[in-house]
């Protein structure tokens, strides 16, 4: 076989089509970087100078003739085949999935080598497209790209002979049994930052990504002006994965009204991402003949579907990567906006990736690589790919050593998380536990009381136990508030109270206090939780018993609202020190006083159900007198 490119513009100058006319293996690829009319033209002008030829065609964002990087021209590749076939199909459904079936159906034979495909890159989804493809057959290698035009992402067509398309796809089927094809690829864009969550999609279409919709995730991490012009700007920064054993890249198509953005490819829901940077330093160190290996030194053709990003991002570069196949072949293909490649029985979409197909007729035995001098000379004298090396180098090095720093802290997250674990289970069942011995103190206390009577040694017990009871009950409740449903019921609030004041009654003479009771209302009807109401009148007795001076009442009293005829006021009042930080009583493990027993939790609790349950409560505080003041709402009737 044998690839002849040339210019558009000098097409009378080709005479050396008048030679292969009578050819009827032929095929053209038009790389058309002007307007549609152009590719239209050169189609229209080419089928009728080479009758017997298959043409394919797709507008571009840059075009590539050997060592030639241009844009908006039209190149054409035209390869006369000896012992290849070519035929060529298209489709213009709006099934993206569909579309590859019915395309693979038309094109692939037993003995098909080789498809190169083109889709629009307007409107088609290229990664449903190629999984079509894959459905009929995953064994025949695939390359090609989507359309491109020159970065405006308005309108893009391709072509099959001499029809034109807006949508859908085209495709040349290579068939032989002598014809060897050999592909690869490669990638050096690098991740870099933490990693994101897709949260919100609809095929390719994202919507949120880390709880932000998915332009504003861009403007926060790229800036506003990059946001802004998405996707003509930014598309050098995709978001890359790990799929299929390497990763892939998804880059920005289109940007909608509500904040959303088409990729060219799809995501799911859950995959993790992180945006890439193109990584100058690996396309200098890493010539391609290191990846590039096929079995033949003698490639006779080589076609070359490149990100468009490549050479927006790194011009200069670019060179680099074309010479070793420049100096081997006719090397010639496009700048697309995305690309596609068979990889291990799969059909992969790429972003910012040059893909390369190498194609030999050749009776070849040998078994070598591919044999080139790695590329040095456009180095030595350009000084912008050296800087932009090192920059490439610092982000990458920045990024590794965010990368180590990251796993250290999520080893000693994981290892912290395994503490509280622990120390949360252990305090389960030291709670648990402690039950049963109080419970059977309590009750072999009072037993004892109603056989023989009250004992000094054995009260002093029972004050004691009814504290640590009380602590007990608000350890309980803290560790299972937040995973139980605590039912409601009607609760005379006049009697509770009375209640709990005889139970810590026996408590309070021990210290020398008392409680003096009162209520305005013989009854009074609250819809509350009962565990609940507990937590806020016990800690509020128990409190007052420590902190009381000797020897002075405790004052507590139901009186009503002034303005609610509804609402009543529980008031504990009674003659303490003065308390130094009101703002902090209510406060986790805070204590007034380090002396008196206790962690510092009930009036947390206490504050944490007036707050679920929206019962105002207000604290006062003087050198003479303290009082708490909690309001309740009478139960509907």
């Amino acid at each position: 076989m044998k690839t002849y490119t040339f210019e558009y513009q000098d097409f009378v100058q080709q005479t050396w089509m008048d030679d292969i006319q009578d050819e009827q293996n032929i095929l053209v690829q038009i790389f058309c970087g002007n307007k549609k009319e152009i590719l239209q033209e050169a189609s229209n002008l080419i089928k009728k100078k080479l009758p017997n030829s298959v043409i394919i065609g797709t507008t571009t964002d840059g075009e590539i003739k050997n060592s030639h990087i241009l844009t908006h021209s039209t190149i054409i590749a035209v390869s006369v085949f000896g012992k290849t076939t070519i035929t060529s199909a298209s489709v213009d459904g709006v099934d993206c999935f569909q579309n590859g079936v019915d395309l693979a159906k038309k094109l692939i034979k037993p003995d098909t080598k080789l498809l190169i495909l083109f889709t629009d890159g307007s409107t088609s989804n290229g990664e449903v497209f190629l999984k079509g493809i894959e459905s009929v057959d995953n064994k025949v290698i695939i390359c090609g790209g989507m359309a491109g035009d020159n970065g405006k992402f308005i309108q893009t067509y391709i072509c099959e002979n001499e029809t034109i398309l807006e949508h859908g796809a085209v495709g040349a089927a290579l068939n032989s049994d002598q014809l060897s094809v050999y592909n690869s690829y490669k990638f050096d864009w690098s991740p870099i930052g933490i990693e994101h969550t897709i949260d919100e999609i609809i095929n390719n279409r994202v919507y949120k990504i880390s709880g932000m919709p998915a332009v504003k995730f861009y403007e926060k991490y790229l800036g506003a002006e990059v946001a802004k012009a998405l996707p003509k700007t930014g598309i050098e920064f995709p978001l890359i994965m790990d799929k299929n054993g390497f990763k892939v890249a998804r880059a920005v198509i289109a940007k909608h009204d509500d904040g959303s953005m088409s990729f060219a490819g799809n995501l799911n829901v859950g995959d993790k991402v992180r945006l890439g940077f193109g990584n100058a330093e690996l396309i200098i160190q890493q010539s391609f003949d290191k990846h590039y290996q096929a079995p033949c030194k003698n490639m006779q053709s080589y076609f070359v579907y490149s990100c468009m990003a490549r050479r927006r991002y790194m011009p200069s570069l670019i060179n680099i990567e074309m010479d070793p196949f420049v100096k081997n072949a006719t090397t010639v293909g496009f700048f697309s906006y995305a690309e596609f490649y068979h990889h291990e029985d799969h059909n992969e979409l790429l972003n910012q990736t040059f893909t390369v197909v190498g194609l030999c007729e050749a009776d070849c035995i040998e078994c070598v690589a591919l044999e080139n001098n790695e590329t040095s000379g456009p180095l030595e004298n350009d000084e912008y790919a050296l800087t932009v090396g090192a920059l490439a180098h610092l982000i990458a090095q920045s990024a590794e050593d965010y990368e180590l720093q990251k796993k250290r802290l999520e080893a000693e997250q994981e290892y912290s998380q395994s503490l509280l674990k622990s120390q949360d289970l252990f305090i389960k069942y030291a709670v648990h536990e402690t039950n049963t011995p109080l419970s059977v103190i309590m009750c072999n206390v009072e037993l004892y009381e109603a056989e023989l009577g009250k004992n000094l040694y054995l009260s002093n017990i029972e004050a004691a136990m009814k504290n640590v009871t009380t602590i007990y009950d608000d350890l309980s409740y803290l560790l299972i508030n937040k995973t139980v449903e605590y039912p409601k019921h009607t609760i005379d609030l006049v009697d509770y109270i009375r209640s709990r004041i005889e139970f810590f009654d026996i408590v309070a003479k021990k210290v020398n206090v008392s409680f003096i009771f009162s209520s305005s209302v013989k009854e009074f009807l609250i819809y509350f939780n009962e565990s609940q109401l507990q937590r806020i009148i016990d800690n509020n007795l128990t409190n007052a018993i420590k902190y009381t001076k000797e020897n002075e009442p405790i004052y507590v009293s139901i009186e009503p609202h002034n303005h609610n005829q509804r609402i009543y006021k529980v008031i504990f009042k009674s003659q303490s020190s003065e308390i130094a930080n009101p703002d902090k009583i209510f406060d986790q493990f805070y204590r007034e006083s380090s002396k008196q027993e206790g962690f510092g939790l009930g009036l947390n609790l206490v504050k944490e159900i007036c707050n679920n349950e929206n019962i105002a409560f207000q604290l006062h505080s003087t050198k003479d007198e303290t009082s708490f003041t909690y309001e309740f709402t009478e139960a509907y009737q």
